[in-house]
């Protein structure tokens, strides 16, 4: 027997925006709206990767200590972490555009302060952690807001392939930031901030040029506790998500353990810093060449089978080097293991995207976005434990136990394994109540994603 849906203690309706107008069904490279959109956030990730790139090198130049400079660098992370919640719910109360303007506008002050301390020669090691810290919350206040923005300007058929276009981008950002931000470095310390000033700067012009509006809802301005509960509820309520929360952390644990856990076995067994670094180059050259490939594949297959594609490649990827661990081992299949994850990515979150309710992406991609800041800090700390006390070969044969339990966990998760081709997606869009209408059961909330529908 089906639940009641528990009422909220502070109404937060949903109140529907005007004059919306519906979305233009054009191609991507002829959708403007979307084209700034991205371009501002592309130029704001690769800014803000150089900066964060030269902060640890600047913070030790500034500190003489590795404990300091480790501690500056960590703190941002603190900050993502303290903003992601309250960021959910303020971008399902305000209108995107101004919050994605104002939070570009906020990262472009907080870097030129960096740039022009640096130039005076005034730069400490705690006004460097400041910057940092308010960085990381700016992201952590784009990052709800951007994907309703994006829902807001692509019609649901065309997700799927604006979300590979996405990992495309993101995965150029990981593989080019660092070698951009050492070039600038070396020429002068202080270069690196006029690349995150530039890239916040070109994201808050690119997102004020898009005349569309980028809501469709937004919640009552009620208590914000109690808004945050409605996200709580609206995720605990769906058995996708809560599945998501588990799995998708599982992953992100053993995925980041294993590039800390391979690092330091190169490191410690001698190798060439520079062929350490070509480990991680070649994965990155992978995920590229998988995004470039990751629409016409999300297009043709369902994604709960491509996902047991992904990790099953993963799992025979870790077994592979667990019976060899060597150095060209590890380069192979690291680019082996991970070229099919933009296409899962690309796939899994444009299927979000599309499902849920205009009212409730932000909170729930705060929500779900835990999962990363919780890996980030855990996993270093879980892979270098792992292989102090296992050694290398017994650390790799636990990742593919958690990958296998993941594989096994995919299987038995009905709501992942029916979610269709994104021709399909627009059916399953989730029916979540407001709170004046209590007599709705939590079972007819997500009716769409547990009733049956023809396959395709």
């Amino acid at each position: 027997m089906a639940a009641e849906t528990p009422t909220v203690d502070t109404p937060s309706a949903a109140i529907p925006v005007a004059a919306t107008p519906s979305i233009p069904d054009v191609p991507l490279r002829r959708n403007r709206a979307y084209l700034l959109l991205t371009t501002g956030r592309f130029a704001q990730a690769i800014g803000a990767g150089v900066g964060t790139f030269a902060v640890p090198l600047l913070a030790f130049e500034l500190t003489g200590s590795v404990a300091q400079a480790g501690l500056i660098s960590g703190i941002g992370q603190v900050g993502a972490l303290v903003a992601t919640l309250p960021a959910g719910v303020v971008a399902d109360r305000v209108d995107r555009r101004r919050l994605l303007v104002l939070a570009a506008t906020t990262g472009t002050a907080l870097w030129v302060t960096a740039l022009v301390a640096g130039l005076a020669g005034a730069l400490s090691g705690w006004h460097l952690a400041a910057v940092l810290f308010g960085s990381s919350m700016v992201s952590a206040f784009v990052n709800p807001a951007s994907g309703g923005a994006l829902r807001a300007v692509v019609p649901p058929a065309q997700m799927a392939n604006a979300m590979a276009v996405n990992q495309g981008r993101m995965a150029a950002v990981g593989l080019f930031a660092g070698p951009i931000g050492g070039l600038l470095y070396g020429m002068a310390h202080v270069l690196p901030f006029v690349a995150s000033v530039i890239g916040h700067a070109v994201e808050a012009v690119a997102v004020s040029l898009v005349r569309e509006p980028l809501n469709r809802e937004r919640t009552e301005l009620s208590h914000p506790l109690a808004d945050l509960r409605e996200g709580l509820r609206f995720v605990g309520a769906v058995p996708l998500f809560r599945a998501v929360l588990v799995l998708i952390t599982l992953l992100n644990l053993t995925a980041i353990s294993l590039i800390v856990v391979v690092n330091l076995e190169l490191v410690r067994t001698g190798t060439d810093p520079r062929l350490i670094g070509l480990v991680d180059a070649c994965a990155g050259i992978s995920m590229l060449a998988g995004a470039v490939v990751a629409g016409p594949i999300v297009q043709r297959t369902r994604v709960g089978r491509f996902g047991l594609l992904t990790i099953g490649l993963l799992v025979v990827a870790l077994a592979v080097m667990a019976l060899a661990p060597t150095y060209w081992v590890f380069v192979s299949m690291l680019a082996f293991g991970v070229f099919l994850y933009p296409a899962l990515n690309a796939g899994f979150t444009g299927y979000l995207t599309v499902i849920v309710p205009d009212r409730m992406m932000g909170r729930a991609t705060s929500l779900l976005g835990l999962t990363g800041l919780i890996a980030a800090p855990a996993a270093p700390v879980l892979g270098s434990a792992l292989l102090e006390g296992l050694g290398i070969g017994a650390s790799l044969w636990v990742m593919v136990g958690a990958m296998v339990c993941v594989l096994l966990a995919l299987c038995c998760t009905r709501p992942l394994m029916r979610i269709g081709k994104p021709d399909t997606w627009a059916a399953d869009v989730v029916e979540w109540p407001t709170p004046r209408t209590p007599s709705v059961t939590r079972s007819e909330a997500v009716r769409p994603l547990t009733s049956r529908r023809p396959r395709r």
